[in-house]
């Protein structure tokens, strides 16, 4: 399969990261991102890096609020965080119920304000848990088991919930039927070679999947056609890549983090990403 995008048209965005795996843009066009040392980083349109806070523990993803709080998957705390963009600790998350969170992953607004979050669970384990934070401040449970369940996506009419699937190669569509529940699970598309990791939808409904164990991006249309976005065969500008976001409205830019290295590269493309629901007004 040939690379829909040349890995020669990717460049560096910004460097001197320790090794990133969650991003987020805020309004202000800034770009933010973790570490593995629980650092959380924000880079201005120029690529320039400034550490705003070290949470501990290890930062995967990060997803702002309509009110530009952003929440951060903790995973070796087993918690999700909320800071300010001065990076103060608002609020933790470390549990649902009885079940103690484990591997907090991955984190999506709906327009409701309703959070889901993705607790992988285990490695080389079916427990991993889709959870929902309510704005009420309440955390339930939305469905589950998977096999490692990694990054997270919304469709623009929030009638489904795509879960990379990390353990079994594949990609599901969850439903979020009428009363707010998850319906049945099923394979959106699958021969995702290898460990799907994170994921972000184009404005045009194409979903954009990296994998971290083969340094490349898939791209599956809202046909489920799959086709192999960019892949890098030495696995230096592609180094296992982790969490793709799109630029700032309009710019038709994709932005993604490189967990093997220590920078975050970024490429045009011909489309913008969707409007993400805490864009919304």
């Amino acid at each position: 399969m040939e690379p829909v995008v040349d890995i020669r048209k990717f460049e560096i965005f910004a460097e001197g990261l320790d090794h990133s795996e969650g991003l987020a843009f805020d309004a202000d066009q800034n770009l933010w991102a973790g570490g593995e040392l629980g650092q959380v980083y924000r880079i201005d349109p120029t690529g320039a890096v400034a550490e705003i806070a070290r949470l501990g523990g290890f930062c995967l993803g990060l997803t702002f609020s309509r009110k530009q709080e952003l929440w951060i998957c903790n995973s070796k705390r087993g918690t999700l965080q909320q800071i300010d963009r001065s990076g103060r600790l608002l609020h933790s998350v470390d549990r649902v119920g009885e079940r103690k969170l484990m591997t907090p992953n991955f984190s999506v607004f709906d327009s409701e304000g309703n959070l889901y979050f993705s607790d992988s669970g285990e490695w080389g384990q079916s427990n991993g848990h889709i959870y929902r934070l309510r704005p009420t401040g309440k955390a339930e449970h939305f469905a589950g088991p998977f096999a490692f369940p990694n990054g997270l996506a919304l469709s623009a009419d929030e009638r489904f919930l795509y879960i990379a699937e990390s353990l079994k190669d594949d990609v599901l569509q969850l439903p979020i039927l009428q009363d707010g529940s998850a319906g049945e699970p099923q394979v959106y598309v699958a021969g995702l070679a290898r460990v799907p990791d994170g994921m972000a939808l184009d404005a045009e409904g194409n979903l954009y999947v990296t994998c971290y164990a083969t340094h490349n991006i898939y791209r599956i249309s809202s046909q489920r056609k799959l086709s192999l976005f960019a892949f890098d065969p030495l696995g230096t500008m592609l180094a296992c890549p982790t969490n793709v976001a799109f630029g700032p409205e309009g710019s038709k830019e994709l932005y993604v983090a490189n967990l093997g290295r220590w920078h975050i590269c970024r490429v045009r493309i011909d489309e913008c990403g969707q409007k993400l629901a805490n864009q919304k007004l």
